[in-house]
């Protein structure tokens, strides 16, 4: 199976966990900025919510995959107040014609002090258990 990780963040805190997926996966974390230009099986796309949306980078990213090259997104982030991304990052995959994956990892990030740390140690050792779950 081929993986791909790429992410999107403003505080890092995405980047960490997108770390800690990739290598448990023996793949870079690449940024938004770099196109998925092979096929790959899954690719999980860390984001999280600003302005109590996606951002629209993440939806131009996912906008201009190549569905015979994605065969499903596997979604993934952080985030202070709000819960996950999984519906607006669903509804921007289907419009691609992308399958997502049914499940996700999601955890409390900091943002302005809220969530101090976060995610943390642990937070990034829960990302890797969620991407050991996906190997061969």
């Amino acid at each position: 199976m081929k993986y791909a990780v790429r992410y999107y963040t403003k505080t890092g805190n995405t980047k960490r966990l997108a770390e800690a997926i990739a290598e448990v996966l023996g793949v870079e974390a690449l940024p938004i900025s770099e196109p998925v230009t092979e096929h790959v099986d899954l690719l999980f796309l860390g984001n999280s919510y600003y302005a109590f949306n996606i951002d629209k980078e993440v939806k131009d990213f996912i906008g201009s995959l190549n569905k015979d090259f994605v065969g499903k997104i596997v979604n993934f982030g952080s985030a202070a107040m709000l819960n996950s991304t999984y519906k607006k990052v669903k509804a921007e995959a289907e419009k691609a014609g992308i399958a997502m994956y049914a499940g996700e990892f999601h955890c409390k990030g900091e943002f302005k002090g809220i969530h101090k740390g976060r995610p943390n140690e642990d937070d990034c050792k829960a990302a890797a258990e969620f991407a050991k779950a996906f190997l061969d």
